[in-house]
């Protein structure tokens, strides 16, 4: 049996069509609040995606999309953890470097969609700045000089 390669695109499974839905859910509500999507499931490097990256105003958002069927559990934003963060952080570096023109401001969103497809309406919340980027990306604190 040959096994398929890890960077060739296979054909969505059945248990990641709720996701894809719910992404598409994300889409519809950022742009009805005036975000731009300027790209989808970007991948950047082997490990990371990011589910969406819109513009609002002058900020390029790197948004985090959780869907549930329900919050029996808890809800979908919890789910973003700290290995979730640090990997979307790894992304979103990774991303920025890729640009020509890198913006001023950047932040973290997670959209959380709560439902099924053919359900009715979803539940939709935006969390809006959700999380800060990891420390481990940020740029060292300037030196400070000791008056002699």
């Amino acid at each position: 049996m040959k096994w398929p390669r890890p960077w060739i695109r296979r054909p969505e499974a059945a248990q990641s069509r709720p996701g894809a839905w719910g992404e598409a859910q994300a889409e519809r509500a950022l742009t009805r609040k005036g975000y731009r999507i300027v790209g989808r499931r970007i991948r950047v490097g082997r490990r990371d995606e990011i589910d969406l990256v819109a513009r609002h105003g002058d900020v390029l958002v790197f948004v985090e999309v959780k869907t549930r069927a329900s919050e029996t559990f808890g809800r979908p934003a919890d789910s973003v953890n700290r290995a979730k963060r640090l990997a979307l952080s790894r992304g979103a570096v990774r991303y920025l470097r890729g640009l020509s023109e890198r913006p001023e401001y950047f932040r973290f969103d997670v959209v959380e969609i709560v439902g099924r497809e053919g359900e009715g309406v979803p539940l939709i919340r935006h969390i809006e700045r959700a999380f800060e980027l990891d420390r481990r990306y940020l740029p060292p604190p300037p030196r400070r000089r000791h008056a002699r």
